[in-house]
Protein backbone atom coordinates (compact mmCIF):
# COMPACT_ATOMS: atom_id res chain seq x y z
CA UNK A 1 0.00 0.00 0.00
CA UNK A 2 1.84 3.24 -1.41
CA UNK A 3 1.76 5.55 1.60
CA UNK A 4 -0.83 8.49 0.61
CA UNK A 5 -3.35 5.31 1.05
CA UNK A 6 -2.17 4.07 3.89
CA UNK A 7 -2.50 7.21 5.79
CA UNK A 8 -6.01 7.81 4.43
CA UNK A 9 -7.06 4.54 5.49
CA UNK A 10 -6.18 5.21 8.91
CA UNK A 11 -7.49 8.90 8.71
CA UNK A 12 -10.62 7.21 7.82
CA UNK A 13 -10.37 3.99 10.51
CA UNK A 14 -10.21 6.95 13.52
CA UNK A 15 -13.35 8.83 12.30
CA UNK A 16 -15.35 6.27 14.91
CA UNK A 17 -12.83 7.35 17.56
CA UNK A 18 -13.41 11.01 17.05
CA UNK A 19 -16.98 10.16 17.96
CA UNK A 20 -18.24 8.57 20.59
CA UNK A 21 -21.79 8.61 19.64
CA UNK A 22 -22.93 5.64 17.13
CA UNK A 23 -22.77 6.26 13.67
CA UNK A 24 -25.43 5.49 10.77
CA UNK A 25 -23.67 6.97 7.98
CA UNK A 26 -20.68 5.16 6.72
CA UNK A 27 -19.52 5.69 3.23
CA UNK A 28 -18.47 2.73 1.08
CA UNK A 29 -14.73 3.90 0.74
CA UNK A 30 -14.96 4.75 5.38
CA UNK A 31 -15.48 0.99 5.57
CA UNK A 32 -13.53 -0.27 2.74
CA UNK A 33 -10.32 1.61 4.15
CA UNK A 34 -11.28 0.09 7.51
CA UNK A 35 -10.82 -3.51 6.05
CA UNK A 36 -7.30 -2.09 4.28
CA UNK A 37 -5.90 -1.24 7.05
CA UNK A 38 -3.13 -3.86 8.50
CA UNK A 39 -4.20 -6.89 10.29
CA UNK A 40 -2.81 -6.17 14.02
CA UNK A 41 -3.99 -2.26 13.38
CA UNK A 42 -7.68 -3.37 12.79
CA UNK A 43 -7.99 -6.22 15.58
CA UNK A 44 -6.67 -3.44 18.01
CA UNK A 45 -9.11 -1.30 16.92
CA UNK A 46 -12.02 -3.66 16.65
CA UNK A 47 -10.66 -5.20 20.26
CA UNK A 48 -10.67 -1.57 21.90
CA UNK A 49 -14.33 -1.12 20.94
CA UNK A 50 -15.24 -4.58 21.74
CA UNK A 51 -13.55 -3.04 25.63
CA UNK A 52 -15.40 -0.31 25.74
CA UNK A 53 -18.73 -1.85 25.32
CA UNK A 54 -18.71 -5.62 26.37
CA UNK A 55 -16.60 -7.83 28.88
CA UNK A 56 -13.80 -9.14 26.41
CA UNK A 57 -14.36 -12.36 28.62
CA UNK A 58 -17.44 -13.43 28.01
CA UNK A 59 -19.87 -15.21 25.49
CA UNK A 60 -23.22 -15.15 24.94
CA UNK A 61 -24.59 -18.52 23.46
CA UNK A 62 -27.74 -19.22 21.65
CA UNK A 63 -29.26 -22.41 20.32
CA UNK A 64 -30.71 -22.41 17.15
CA UNK A 65 -33.38 -25.47 15.87
CA UNK A 66 -34.98 -26.18 12.99
CA UNK A 67 -38.75 -26.36 13.91
CA UNK A 68 -39.62 -26.70 9.88
CA UNK A 69 -37.58 -28.53 7.40
CA UNK A 70 -37.41 -28.32 4.06
CA UNK A 71 -39.40 -27.58 0.85
CA UNK A 72 -39.06 -24.06 1.03
CA UNK A 73 -40.07 -21.94 -2.42
CA UNK A 74 -37.35 -19.64 -2.07
CA UNK A 75 -34.15 -20.43 -4.66
CA UNK A 76 -31.21 -18.79 -2.08
CA UNK A 77 -28.13 -20.68 -3.66
CA UNK A 78 -26.51 -21.40 -0.61
CA UNK A 79 -29.49 -23.01 1.41
CA UNK A 80 -30.42 -27.06 1.25
CA UNK A 81 -33.77 -26.56 2.15
CA UNK A 82 -35.07 -24.96 -0.82
CA UNK A 83 -37.32 -27.28 -2.80
CA UNK A 84 -35.33 -26.28 -5.88
CA UNK A 85 -32.42 -28.05 -5.00
CA UNK A 86 -31.49 -31.47 -5.46
CA UNK A 87 -30.09 -32.37 -1.95
CA UNK A 88 -30.62 -35.39 0.74
CA UNK A 89 -32.76 -33.45 3.07
CA UNK A 90 -35.64 -35.19 4.89
CA UNK A 91 -38.61 -32.76 4.59
CA UNK A 92 -40.82 -32.64 7.99
CA UNK A 93 -43.61 -30.32 8.95
CA UNK A 94 -43.66 -27.79 11.90
CA UNK A 95 -42.49 -29.63 14.88
CA UNK A 96 -45.21 -30.28 17.81
CA UNK A 97 -44.91 -28.18 20.87
CA UNK A 98 -43.80 -30.65 22.60
CA UNK A 99 -40.57 -31.59 21.14
CA UNK A 100 -39.69 -27.68 20.59
CA UNK A 101 -39.93 -27.29 24.77
CA UNK A 102 -37.75 -30.09 25.48
CA UNK A 103 -35.01 -29.16 23.03
CA UNK A 104 -34.95 -25.85 24.70
CA UNK A 105 -34.71 -27.03 28.28
CA UNK A 106 -31.70 -29.37 26.98
CA UNK A 107 -30.37 -26.08 25.08
CA UNK A 108 -30.64 -24.31 28.94
CA UNK A 109 -29.06 -26.66 30.94
CA UNK A 110 -25.59 -26.47 28.40
CA UNK A 111 -25.81 -22.79 29.19
CA UNK A 112 -27.82 -21.51 26.23
CA UNK A 113 -29.33 -18.04 27.17
CA UNK A 114 -31.59 -17.79 23.87
CA UNK A 115 -33.48 -20.16 21.96
CA UNK A 116 -33.68 -19.56 18.33
CA UNK A 117 -36.33 -21.02 16.31
CA UNK A 118 -36.04 -21.30 12.33
CA UNK A 119 -38.91 -22.80 10.02
CA UNK A 120 -38.43 -22.78 5.92
CA UNK A 121 -40.94 -20.80 4.44
CA UNK A 122 -40.54 -17.92 2.18
CA UNK A 123 -43.57 -16.27 4.38
CA UNK A 124 -45.98 -18.36 7.15
CA UNK A 125 -49.74 -18.44 6.82
CA UNK A 126 -51.44 -16.77 9.47
CA UNK A 127 -51.90 -20.45 11.27
CA UNK A 128 -48.43 -20.88 11.22
CA UNK A 129 -47.89 -18.15 13.06
CA UNK A 130 -50.17 -18.94 15.72
CA UNK A 131 -48.93 -22.22 16.34
CA UNK A 132 -45.02 -20.27 16.51
CA UNK A 133 -45.93 -18.26 19.30
CA UNK A 134 -47.31 -20.84 21.09
CA UNK A 135 -43.96 -22.19 21.02
CA UNK A 136 -41.94 -18.62 21.67
CA UNK A 137 -44.68 -18.75 24.86
CA UNK A 138 -43.72 -22.18 25.98
CA UNK A 139 -39.86 -21.41 25.50
CA UNK A 140 -40.10 -17.88 27.37
CA UNK A 141 -41.42 -19.84 30.45
CA UNK A 142 -38.51 -22.00 31.12
CA UNK A 143 -36.26 -18.66 31.47
CA UNK A 144 -34.84 -18.09 28.09
CA UNK A 145 -34.62 -15.37 25.45
CA UNK A 146 -36.46 -16.09 22.30
CA UNK A 147 -35.78 -15.77 18.67
CA UNK A 148 -37.27 -17.03 15.47
CA UNK A 149 -36.81 -16.65 11.46
CA UNK A 150 -40.06 -17.67 9.36
CA UNK A 151 -39.44 -15.53 6.23
CA UNK A 152 -40.86 -12.18 5.40
CA UNK A 153 -43.72 -11.08 7.72
CA UNK A 154 -46.86 -9.26 7.27
CA UNK A 155 -47.79 -6.22 10.01
CA UNK A 156 -50.53 -8.26 11.62
CA UNK A 157 -48.14 -11.03 11.35
CA UNK A 158 -45.04 -9.15 13.43
CA UNK A 159 -47.78 -8.06 15.87
CA UNK A 160 -48.74 -11.43 16.49
CA UNK A 161 -45.43 -12.16 17.06
CA UNK A 162 -44.57 -9.33 19.61
CA UNK A 163 -47.70 -9.89 21.32
CA UNK A 164 -46.90 -13.53 22.49
CA UNK A 165 -43.56 -11.84 23.95
CA UNK A 166 -40.56 -12.44 21.19
CA UNK A 167 -37.50 -11.22 21.80
CA UNK A 168 -35.43 -11.46 18.67
CA UNK A 169 -36.44 -11.73 14.91
CA UNK A 170 -33.51 -12.86 12.55
CA UNK A 171 -34.11 -11.91 9.19
CA UNK A 172 -30.37 -11.88 7.20
CA UNK A 173 -29.36 -9.10 4.27
CA UNK A 174 -26.94 -12.40 3.29
CA UNK A 175 -24.85 -9.95 0.81
CA UNK A 176 -24.53 -6.46 -0.51
CA UNK A 177 -27.22 -5.63 -2.74
CA UNK A 178 -25.48 -5.69 -5.82
CA UNK A 179 -24.30 -9.11 -5.60
CA UNK A 180 -27.98 -10.52 -3.85
CA UNK A 181 -29.33 -11.22 -7.44
CA UNK A 182 -26.84 -13.91 -8.06
CA UNK A 183 -27.87 -15.87 -5.19
CA UNK A 184 -31.59 -15.05 -4.65
CA UNK A 185 -34.41 -14.07 -7.49
CA UNK A 186 -37.35 -15.26 -5.12
CA UNK A 187 -37.40 -12.01 -3.49
CA UNK A 188 -35.89 -8.68 -3.57
CA UNK A 189 -33.37 -7.12 -1.28
CA UNK A 190 -35.87 -4.01 -0.21
CA UNK A 191 -37.82 -6.99 0.47
CA UNK A 192 -35.89 -8.05 3.47
CA UNK A 193 -35.20 -4.56 3.96
CA UNK A 194 -39.45 -3.87 4.66
CA UNK A 195 -39.23 -6.86 6.59
CA UNK A 196 -36.98 -5.67 8.92
CA UNK A 197 -38.49 -2.42 9.33
CA UNK A 198 -41.73 -4.09 10.65
CA UNK A 199 -39.80 -5.89 13.08
CA UNK A 200 -38.29 -2.40 14.58
CA UNK A 201 -41.46 -1.41 14.59
CA UNK A 202 -43.42 -3.59 16.30
CA UNK A 203 -41.04 -2.83 18.48
CA UNK A 204 -38.86 -6.46 18.07
CA UNK A 205 -34.91 -7.01 18.69
CA UNK A 206 -33.29 -7.05 15.05
CA UNK A 207 -31.17 -9.99 14.46
CA UNK A 208 -29.60 -9.49 11.09
CA UNK A 209 -26.15 -10.60 9.42
CA UNK A 210 -25.07 -11.98 6.61
CA UNK A 211 -22.95 -14.90 4.65
CA UNK A 212 -19.22 -14.97 3.52
CA UNK A 213 -17.87 -17.08 0.99
CA UNK A 214 -20.07 -17.30 -1.55
CA UNK A 215 -18.49 -15.72 -4.39
CA UNK A 216 -18.92 -12.40 -3.39
CA UNK A 217 -16.06 -9.56 -3.47
CA UNK A 218 -13.87 -7.65 -0.89
CA UNK A 219 -16.62 -4.50 -1.76
CA UNK A 220 -19.45 -6.62 -1.52
CA UNK A 221 -18.54 -8.02 1.94
CA UNK A 222 -17.73 -4.02 2.97
CA UNK A 223 -21.34 -3.00 1.66
CA UNK A 224 -23.16 -5.39 3.70
CA UNK A 225 -22.07 -4.32 6.75
CA UNK A 226 -22.26 -0.61 5.68
CA UNK A 227 -25.88 -1.54 5.10
CA UNK A 228 -26.10 -3.09 8.20
CA UNK A 229 -24.56 -0.60 10.44
CA UNK A 230 -26.75 2.62 8.33
CA UNK A 231 -29.86 0.91 9.61
CA UNK A 232 -31.74 3.41 11.47
CA UNK A 233 -31.11 1.48 14.46
CA UNK A 234 -27.95 -1.20 14.39
CA UNK A 235 -29.32 -4.80 14.95
CA UNK A 236 -29.20 -6.18 18.18
CA UNK A 237 -27.71 -9.19 17.15
CA UNK A 238 -25.49 -9.70 14.02
CA UNK A 239 -24.77 -13.21 12.75
CA UNK A 240 -22.05 -13.42 10.79
CA UNK A 241 -21.95 -17.16 8.74
CA UNK A 242 -19.33 -18.42 6.57
CA UNK A 243 -20.95 -20.52 3.89
CA UNK A 244 -21.54 -24.24 4.54
CA UNK A 245 -21.31 -25.84 0.96
CA UNK A 246 -23.93 -28.40 0.84
CA UNK A 247 -23.95 -30.75 -2.31
CA UNK A 248 -27.00 -30.47 -4.75
CA UNK A 249 -26.69 -26.62 -3.74
CA UNK A 250 -25.41 -23.84 -6.56
CA UNK A 251 -22.74 -22.80 -4.42
CA UNK A 252 -21.32 -26.28 -3.96
CA UNK A 253 -17.58 -26.20 -4.97
CA UNK A 254 -17.01 -22.04 -4.27
CA UNK A 255 -13.58 -21.65 -3.59
CA UNK A 256 -12.91 -21.27 0.19
CA UNK A 257 -12.51 -17.95 1.47
CA UNK A 258 -9.47 -16.68 3.50
CA UNK A 259 -9.74 -17.19 7.03
CA UNK A 260 -8.09 -13.76 7.99
CA UNK A 261 -10.83 -12.06 5.44
CA UNK A 262 -13.06 -13.52 7.46
CA UNK A 263 -11.74 -12.56 10.72
CA UNK A 264 -11.58 -9.08 8.91
CA UNK A 265 -14.75 -9.12 8.92
CA UNK A 266 -15.59 -9.70 12.33
CA UNK A 267 -13.86 -6.82 13.48
CA UNK A 268 -14.86 -4.22 11.18
CA UNK A 269 -18.41 -5.30 12.08
CA UNK A 270 -17.58 -4.75 15.49
CA UNK A 271 -15.99 -1.24 14.86
CA UNK A 272 -18.83 -0.27 12.96
CA UNK A 273 -21.76 -1.92 15.40
CA UNK A 274 -20.05 -1.22 18.56
CA UNK A 275 -22.69 -2.05 20.73
CA UNK A 276 -24.12 -5.07 18.80
CA UNK A 277 -23.94 -8.71 19.55
CA UNK A 278 -21.30 -10.27 16.75
CA UNK A 279 -22.14 -14.16 16.39
CA UNK A 280 -19.95 -16.50 14.85
CA UNK A 281 -22.60 -18.88 13.00
CA UNK A 282 -22.56 -21.24 10.47
CA UNK A 283 -19.74 -22.52 9.56
CA UNK A 284 -17.59 -23.56 12.50
CA UNK A 285 -16.74 -27.06 11.79
CA UNK A 286 -14.37 -25.65 9.11
CA UNK A 287 -12.70 -22.94 11.07
CA UNK A 288 -9.57 -23.75 13.51
CA UNK A 289 -9.64 -23.32 17.21
CA UNK A 290 -7.01 -20.39 16.30
CA UNK A 291 -9.34 -18.82 13.55
CA UNK A 292 -11.88 -18.72 16.43
CA UNK A 293 -9.90 -17.53 18.83
CA UNK A 294 -8.88 -14.67 16.04
CA UNK A 295 -12.54 -13.90 15.65
CA UNK A 296 -13.27 -13.33 19.17
CA UNK A 297 -10.39 -11.03 19.99
CA UNK A 298 -11.87 -9.10 16.66
CA UNK A 299 -15.03 -8.62 19.05
CA UNK A 300 -17.24 -11.45 18.38
CA UNK A 301 -19.13 -12.27 21.10
CA UNK A 302 -21.64 -14.89 20.73
CA UNK A 303 -22.07 -18.43 18.67
CA UNK A 304 -24.30 -20.97 18.02
CA UNK A 305 -24.36 -23.39 20.57
CA UNK A 306 -25.18 -27.43 19.97
CA UNK A 307 -24.23 -30.03 17.49
CA UNK A 308 -26.56 -28.77 14.74
CA UNK A 309 -27.90 -25.79 13.37
CA UNK A 310 -30.64 -25.87 11.42
CA UNK A 311 -29.77 -29.04 9.24
CA UNK A 312 -26.10 -28.54 8.79
CA UNK A 313 -23.50 -29.64 11.57
CA UNK A 314 -21.89 -27.62 14.15
CA UNK A 315 -19.14 -28.13 16.89
CA UNK A 316 -19.80 -30.13 19.64
CA UNK A 317 -20.81 -29.01 22.62
CA UNK A 318 -17.83 -30.33 24.64
CA UNK A 319 -15.84 -28.95 22.03
CA UNK A 320 -16.87 -25.44 22.75
CA UNK A 321 -16.35 -26.06 26.47
CA UNK A 322 -12.53 -27.14 25.70
CA UNK A 323 -12.32 -24.03 23.75
CA UNK A 324 -13.93 -21.96 25.95
CA UNK A 325 -11.69 -23.47 29.12
CA UNK A 326 -8.24 -22.65 26.83
CA UNK A 327 -9.54 -19.05 26.30
CA UNK A 328 -10.48 -18.16 29.60
CA UNK A 329 -14.26 -17.12 28.43
CA UNK A 330 -17.19 -17.35 30.60
CA UNK A 331 -20.69 -17.81 29.02
CA UNK A 332 -23.05 -15.11 29.96
CA UNK A 333 -25.53 -16.06 32.08
CA UNK A 334 -24.56 -19.85 32.91
CA UNK A 335 -24.37 -20.48 36.44
CA UNK A 336 -22.73 -23.81 35.78
CA UNK A 337 -19.39 -25.49 34.99
CA UNK A 338 -18.48 -24.57 31.61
Amino acid sequence: MKIAEEFQANAAAQVYFSDSSLRHDWRLDEVEALFALPFSDLVYRAQTVHRQNFDPNEIQVSSLLSIKTGACSEDCAYCPQSARHDVDLKRESLMPLSEVVEAARAAKAQGATRFCMGAAWRSPKDRDVERVCEMIEAVKALGLETCVTLGMLTDSQTQRLKASGLDYYNHNLDTSEAYYPKIITTRTYQDRLDTLARVRNAGINVCCGGILGMGESDRDRAELLRQLANLPKHPESVPINMLVQVEGTPLAGTAKLDPFVFVRTIAVARILMPKSRVRLSAGRTDMSDETQALCFLAGANSIFYGEKLLTTDNPSVEKDRRLFRRLGLRMSGYVGQA
